[in-house]
C-alpha cells in the first residue's frame, strides 16, 4: 500500500496535474455559481479536453470540477434563492433566509465548510471502506431501492413548507411529470400527446431551472425591487467554527449518512441531502425555525451533499458501476484512458486508485480558498440593478436548458414549468418536492415494477428481505406519524366539545 501511495503521489503532485486541478476548480466554481448551469454540464464540457491529457490529469479534471461546481451551486441558492442542484433545494429556504437576515456570508461559509468536511469524510470512507461498502451496495435489490426512494420522497413531504397536504400534492405532481415518456416495461408512450420530444421524458435540469430560477424572476418582478435584500457579504468564515461546533452531531451524522447513500449505485447525493435535512428537523430542539434561516439543517445536509459525491465513486472505481450522472461521465473517461474500473484497478494498478483519492483531498481542500474568493466577489451581485441581474439569470437559464439536448424543447419545458411554479408558490405550495419527484420517479417506478415481477404480485415480498423490511417499517412509521399528526390537529379540544 505504501509503495502504491508513493507512486500515486508522483502522479498527482506534478506541474501538469496540479495545474489541471487548479484550472478545473476555477471552471467548476464559475459554472456552479451561475444560475441555470449545473455540475453535470460542467463535467460534460470538460470531456473533449480530456482527450489530450494523461489518465490521472483527465480524471482529476472531472473530480475537481464537479466538487467545486456542486459546492458553488449553494451560492446562488443563498443569495438569490436559486439552488444549483436538486440537493441544494433541500436547504435553500434556510440559506436564503439567512441572507434576508443580513447573514449571507455566514450562509455561504457554512455551506463551504460543511461541504469540505463532508468531502474529506467521504474520502476517508472511500479509502477505508470502499470494498466493504461496495459489497454492501451490491446486496441492494429492487426491493431495497424502492423503499429507499419512497423514504426520500416521504422526507421531502415532511420538511416542505406550506403543510403536509400541499407538500404531498406537490410531490404527486412531480411523480406525474416523471411518468411522461415511454413505459419502461412495454415501451408504450404515456402522456406524450403525439409530441416526439416528450418520448424521452422531461429532464429534471430544465425543470429545476424553470421552477426555481424563472419562478424567482417572476416573483421578484411582481414584488418589486424592494423585496431584494440589500446586504453586505461579510467574511464567510466568521462564526462558522462556533456553528459547526454547536451542531457537530449534525455534521458527523450528515457526512456518515451521505457516505452510505452515495455508495449506492444510481442514487447519488440528492437523496442523501433530503434525508439528512429531514432527520435534522425531526431530531432538532427547534424544528419551528427550519426554513426561516436556521443553520442546523444547512450544516447536516451540506455535509451529506459532498460526502455522497465522494462515496459515489466507490461503485464506480471498485465495480465500474456509476453512482450518478457525473460518475457515469467519469467511468467513460476511465475506459477511454485505459484505466479499467473494477476490482483489477485495486490489484493491477493500485497507484491509479490512490491517485484518484489524493485528487479528492486536494479538490476538497481547494474549496476553502476558492469558496472564500467566490463569497467575497459575490458582494458585487447586490450592486447590479435587479432588472439587469434578472436578464442575466434568464440568459443562463435559457443556455442551461438548451444545452441538455441542444434543442429549444428544453427551453420550452423550462418556461412552462417556471410559470406553473410561480402560480404554485403564490398559493404557498412547496416546489422542492416536485423536483425530487421528477428525479426519483423513474427509480420508484422501475423498482416497484421489477419487485412486483420478482414477487409475482405478492406485496409481502417487499418485507421478506431484512434491509428492505427495515426501510419499509421506517417509511410506514413516518406515514403513520403524519396521519396521526393530521388527525390530532383537526380534533377539537375536549373542553370545546363539552361546552357544546
Amino acid at each position: 500500500m505504501m509503495d502504491a501511495l508513493a507512486l500515486a503521489a508522483g502522479l498527482v503532485f506534478n506541474a501538469e496535474t496540479l495545474t489541471v486541478i487548479f484550472l478545473a476548480s476555477a471552471f467548476g466554481l464559475f459554472v456552479g455559481a451561475m444560475p441555470g448551469l449545473t455540475a453535470t454540464m460542467a463535467a460534460a464540457l470538460l470531456v473533449p479536453l480530456t482527450f489530450y491529457m494523461d489518465p490521472v490529469p483527465a480524471i482529476a479534471a472531472i473530480i475537481s470540477c464537479t466538487a467545486m461546481a456542486i459546492t458553488a451551486g449553494d451560492i446562488p441558492g443563498a443569495l438569490l434563492r436559486i439552488p444549483g442542484t436538486p440537493a441544494s433545494a433541500a436547504y435553500v429556504e434556510d440559506a436564503y433566509g439567512l441572507t434576508r437576515k443580513g447573514r449571507a456570508g455566514f450562509a455561504i461559509g457554512i455551506s463551504i465548510c460543511a461541504a469540505t468536511f463532508g468531502g474529506l469524510f467521504g474520502f476517508a470512507t472511500l479509502l477505508v471502506a470502499a470494498p466493504f461498502l461496495a459489497r454492501f451496495a451490491l446486496n441492494f435489490s429492487s426491493f431495497e431501492y424502492f423503499w429507499l426512494s419512497i423514504l426520500g420522497l416521504s422526507c421531502a413531504v415532511v420538511v416542505s413548507h406550506g403543510g403536509v397536504a400541499k407538500g404531498m400534492l406537490s410531490l404527486l405532481l412531480g411523480l406525474f411529470i416523471a411518468q411522461i415518456g415511454l413505459d419502461p416495461l412495454m415501451g408504450q408512450p404515456r402522456f406524450t400527446f403525439g409530441i416526439a420530444e416528450l418520448s424521452g421524458g422531461i429532464s429534471f435540469i430544465p425543470a429545476m431551472i424553470g421552477m426555481f430560477a424563472l419562478a424567482e424572476i417572476l416573483r421578484n418582478g411582481r414584488e418589486g425591487p424592494s423585496s431584494v435584500p440589500q446586504v453586505e457579504v461579510a467574511n464567510p468564515f466568521a462564526g462558522v467554527g462556533a456553528a459547526l461546533s454547536r451542531y457537530r452531531l449534525n455534521l458527523f451524522r450528515g457526512a456518515a449518512v451521505g457516505s452510505i447513500i452515495g455508495a449506492l449505485p444510481g442514487i447519488g447525493g440528492d437523496l442523501g441531502a433530503w434525508i439528512t435535512y429531514s432527520l435534522a428537523k425531526r431530531t432538532s430542539k427547534e424544528p419551528e425555525k427550519f426554513g426561516t434561516g436556521h443553520p442546523e439543517g444547512l450544516v447536516e445536509a451540506g455535509a451529506s451533499n459532498n460526502a455522497a459525491l465522494s462515496s459515489s465513486w466507490i461503485p464506480a472505481m471498485v465495480f465500474g458501476i456509476p453512482g450518478d450522472a457525473v460518475t457515469a461521465i467519469a467511468v467513460g473517461v476511465l475506459f477511454m484512458k485505459g484505466m479499467q474500473p473494477g476490482p483489477q484497478l485495486l490489484t493491477i494498478n493500485p497507484q491509479n486508485f490512490y491517485a484518484v483519492l489524493l485528487v479528492f483531498v486536494l479538490a476538497n481542500l481547494l474549496l476553502i480558498p476558492f469558496g472564500y474568493l467566490a463569497a467575497r466577489l459575490a458582494r458585487n451581485l447586490f450592486k447590479v440593478p435587479r432588472s439587469y441581474l434578472n436578464a442575466a439569470i434568464l440568459l443562463f437559464c435559457v443556455v442551461g436548458s438548451y444545452s441538455i439536448n441542444n434543442t429549444l424543447f428544453g427551453v420550452g419545458i423550462m418556461l412552462g414549468l417556471g410559470v406553473i411554479a410561480y402560480f404554485l408558490q403564490s398559493r404557498d405550495f412547496a416546489i422542492a418536492p416536485i423536483i425530487l419527484g421528477i428525479v426519483l420517479g423513474p427509480l420508484v417506478e422501475q423498482s416497484f415494477t421489477t419487485s412486483m415481477t420478482i414477487a409475482r404480485g405478492d406485496l409481502w415480498g417487499f418485507f421478506e428481505r431484512p434491509i428492505a423490511a427495515a426501510l419499509g417499517i421506517v417509511t410506514l412509521l413516518i406515514w403513520l406519524g403524519l396521519a396521526a399528526g393530521a388527525i390530532l390537529i383537526k380534533k377539537p379540544p375536549s373542553d370545546t366539545l363539552s361546552s357544546r
